[in-house]
């Protein structure tokens, strides 16, 4: 599959000098520089997102895993590491832990946008060009769909246009219908603004 995908209606905007896409299908399949997981705090796999791209990208990645829990004990909620991308069609898997939904009173929300605030900033740092990031935390750990979606598009955009990023394309790949509709939706009406702006 491209980076389009084959199943999806795609949507593109421009966020002042890179091309933000939407697509519905499988991230594992993106022919991008590097794909976003959405691990847990062991970086062993596990269901969902992290699963299929383990599954999918082979035990280089777990290896490389292993390295760095070994170093580091692991990746805290909110930070990002990177390993290769092992038999996926991209160079490197950041790995990022996104907070469990607990009613929104324990920072889930900064927790989330630091997720994609240090992907971002790892991508810039590795010269990545392009870049897929699932819907961090809106499967088993519960975040609310509409909510992730708000944050993922504010802190991306704010990250775009706030920082000189070598990073000429961004994918939001979404699993599901909800949160593709929800993404299109939040897409437009950030197009909307900042030509309004």
């Amino acid at each position: 599959m491209s980076a389009r995908g084959k199943e999806e209606s795609f949507v593109q905007v421009t966020i002042k000098n890179t091309i933000v896409e939407l697509i519905q299908g499988d991230i594992t399949k993106c022919e991008v520089d590097a794909i976003v997981n959405a691990a847990n705090t062991s970086l062993l796999g596990g269901g969902g997102v992290d699963g299929a791209i383990h599954r999918a990208g082979g035990k280089a990645i777990l290896e490389e895993c292993l390295k760095i829990r070994n170093q580091k004990g692991g990746c805290a909620v909110g930070e990002a590491v990177v390993t290769t991308g092992g038999n996926l069609k991209c160079r490197y898997v950041i790995h990022t832990v996104g907070p469990v939904w607990n009613g929104g009173a324990k920072q889930e929300e900064e927790k989330l946008k630091s997720c994609y605030r240090s992907s971002l900033k790892l991508a810039d740092s590795m010269n990545v060009e392009s870049l897929a990031f699932p819907n961090i935390s809106t499967g088993i750990y519960g975040y609310p769909k509409e909510r992730a979606c708000i944050a993922a598009i504010d802190e991306v955009t704010a990250y775009l246009v706030n920082s000189g990023t070598s990073i000429k394309r961004i994918i939001f790949v979404c699993f599901d219908e909800i949160n593709y509709e929800l993404y299109k939706q939040e897409l437009k009406k950030t197009a909307s603004n900042l030509k309004k702006g």
